[in-house]
């Protein structure tokens, strides 16, 4: 709770205990005993003066309001039937309902005042997230570290994070080896080791040794500052069904306003009973009909939907793609480093009879020695032992089918079946799915080594989460060939499988899918952010996931995952899906409950202190299921 909110409820509870011993010696007869004909005046006096220390900000703001001619808002409605209620002082014939002008005030700002501490909770999930901007960038000059406005840093300068710092601005490592804390950024709480030659993006905090970093965007483009622009726009993009409120609480206001009027003035203008009785009906009218309970409870709903997603790691950029992500029946995946790593890797060594695997494997890393090629590179890490460059003579790339040596005297093939073809060499084909690479030594067959971007550990769940949320179809798209992309399609227990396809390819059958798709379903397109573009922005909802260092993710995207887990895509789902839940609950909750009060208050069964409930409990018992949205599972 912040300064001006102690201050607040501090003058609340001020306002409630001198309610307390008014009401106390109401009830015990001391101003009758004191003042005798005149206590009414007396209790009258104190309760005013307990409604003036509580709601005095409330009567100023319904004043500037009229003034400014946009009179119909909450506050108005709590002036008039609260200065209404202490009115009927004067007419005689009536009991007197200063308790309960006093108590509506004080009720209502009761109900404010938690409404504050809930938005305020509900934004601190997006104020940790605020909390990656960095203060300072670290510059050595003449031989001493001088702290410096990230802004004020060139592209390409190096920086200097010590540990306990946040990396200021993206770049590569060129010195030093540490652990970085990424859970602000990603919500993953193992740290991810670095070292020399090692990506780094803004926001991390840097654990243990201290890490010169060459940067390689300004500080605006850096992650850290997309991502606070990202999060800081977010509540300007309003859901359907917010706006749906706002608009609705602007004709609701004034038409309860008339209402009352009516209700008050009419009946008694026919001679249907005094024009206190009916009066008293139309202030407890109006009382009830305050909106607040749902202009508070929908946006603070959305609003802890989206900041328990941040949490996780998950950006959603405004509540309408919150939504409409509530509405997804359909997910299409991009293959490549959504569902697998992206990376190739030895998936098996198949050697001939009599030969050691880890001898097809050295000969295949030796011949690949001088390749940058992914697949030598997947060599390459694969093979335990260090590389003697000395050992190989006349390595060279065959057209393309892949690379001959000479290794140890000896002439090593390494390459696909049309390399073998063309030495005239024997061999066979794999069983495995993937791409393989055949090694002869001296034209003698060695074996063969099969290499497969690997699928990600939680792809398959993935998908069965999703199906199990009610996800129709789940559906991958991909460039590569039709064999690799069925086995991988068999394997995660996708629905369907279209391979082979250009990016221009992949927008036109996201067309096609759009087109199936029934009236109020929508289509989510899930990719990495920088080759799928076009297809992100086709999308009813495009997601990018592991994209927080590629502009085009940020910018394509409405949902942004921060890590490289498909699993955070069920978890956005189900969040989307129960904060949508959540809304439409306090929507018919508020309404039903108000409209029955309504109808009591227009018949004069209803009182003040039900009125009270009426406006101020229901606002209470809405924005604490608003609040549920906030809590999500680490």
């Amino acid at each position: 709770m912040n300064k001006k909110q102690r201050k607040w409820r501090n003058r609340i509870l001020a306002a409630i205990a001198l309610f307390a011993v008014t009401m106390v010696l109401e009830k015990m007869g001391a101003f009758d005993a004191a003042f005798g004909a005149a206590e009414v005046y007396a209790a009258f006096a104190l309760y005013f003066a307990a409604f003036l220390i509580a709601g005095y900000d409330v009567l100023i703001k319904a004043w500037n309001n009229i003034r400014r001619g946009d009179p119909f808002d909450e506050a108005f409605l709590m002036t008039v039937a609260t200065i209404g209620a202490f009115a009927t002082i004067f007419f005689p014939e009536t009991e007197p309902q200063s308790a309960e002008g006093c108590a509506v005030m004080l009720f209502y700002q009761v109900g404010e005042l938690f409404q504050s501490y809930a938005v305020g909770k509900s934004r601190k999930s997006i104020a940790d997230m605020m909390d990656i901007a960095p203060d300072y960038a670290n510059i050595e000059r003449d031989g001493a570290l001088v702290e410096v406005d990230p802004d004020e840093v060139e592209v390409g300068s190096v920086i200097v994070v010590k540990p306990g710092e946040r990396v200021p601005i993206d770049g590569i490592v060129t010195e030093g080896t540490s652990q970085l804390d990424t859970a602000a950024l990603t919500g993953e709480s193992i740290p991810r080791h670095v070292e020399a030659g090692a990506e780094v993006i803004s926001g991390c905090i840097n654990m243990t040794g201290i890490l010169h970093i060459r940067t390689t965007k300004p500080f605006g483009e850096s992650t850290v500052s997309r991502i606070l622009e990202l999060v800081e726009n977010a509540s300007e993009k309003k859901a359907k069904t917010e706006n749906f409120i706002t608009r609705f609480a602007r004709v609701y206001t004034p038409a309860v306003t008339i209402s009352a009027v009516v209700l008050a003035v009419v009946p008694p203008l026919l001679g249907m009973g005094p024009w206190t009785d009916w009066v008293l009906r139309g202030l407890t009218f109006l009382v009830v009909s305050c909106p607040c309970a749902l202009v508070i409870s929908v946006p603070l709903s959305f609003f802890g939907g989206i900041g328990g997603a941040s949490r996780l790691g998950i950006l959603v950029k405004g509540s309408n793609y919150l939504e409409l992500l509530a509405k997804v029946d359909t997910v299409v995946f991009d293959k490549t480093g959504t569902l697998t790593s992206g990376t190739f890797n030895v998936v098996a060594v198949h050697p001939e009879a009599g030969v050691d695997a880890d001898y097809v494997l050295s000969m295949a890393a030796y011949a690949e020695a001088f390749s940058d090629h992914p697949i030598a590179v997947s060599i390459k890490q694969a093979y335990a032992g260090e590389i003697d460059e000395q050992r190989i003579q006349d390595a060279h790339e065959e057209s393309g089918h892949g690379v001959q040596a000479t290794v140890d005297e000896r002439v090593v093939l390494v390459g696909n079946d049309k390399l073998m073809r063309e030495h005239g060499s024997t061999w066979h084909d794999c069983e495995l799915t993937g791409t393989i690479l055949h090694v002869t030594v001296d034209g003698v067959y060695a074996g063969h080594i099969v290499i497969a971007d690997v699928v990600k550990d939680d792809a398959a769940q993935t998908i069965h989460d999703l199906h199990e949320a009610g996800v129709r179809r789940c559906i991958m798209l991909t460039g590569d060939r039709s064999d690799v992309a069925e086995a991988v399609g068999k394997k995660l227990g996708l629905d369907e499988v279209h391979a082979q396809l250009l990016p221009e390819d992949k927008v036109n059958a996201v067309e096609r899918l759009l087109t199936a798709e029934a009236s109020d379903a929508k289509l989510a397109f899930v990719g990495d952010g920088i080759n799928d573009a076009p297809v992100l922005m086709r999308a009813d909802i495009g997601i990018a996931m592991g994209a927080m260092g590629s502009d085009a993710a940020i910018e394509a995207a409405d949902v942004v995952l921060m890590d490289d887990k498909p699993s955070n895509i069920a978890r956005a789902m189900r969040i989307a899906r129960k904060t949508m839940r959540i809304v439409w609950q306090n929507i018919v909750f508020a309404l039903g409950v108000k409209a029955l009060i309504l109808v009591l208050a227009a018949l004069g069964i209803a009182n003040m202190w039900l009125a009270v409930f009426g406006d101020v409990g229901v606002a209470m018992i809405a924005i604490l299921n608003a609040m549920r949205a906030m809590r999500v599972p680490k």
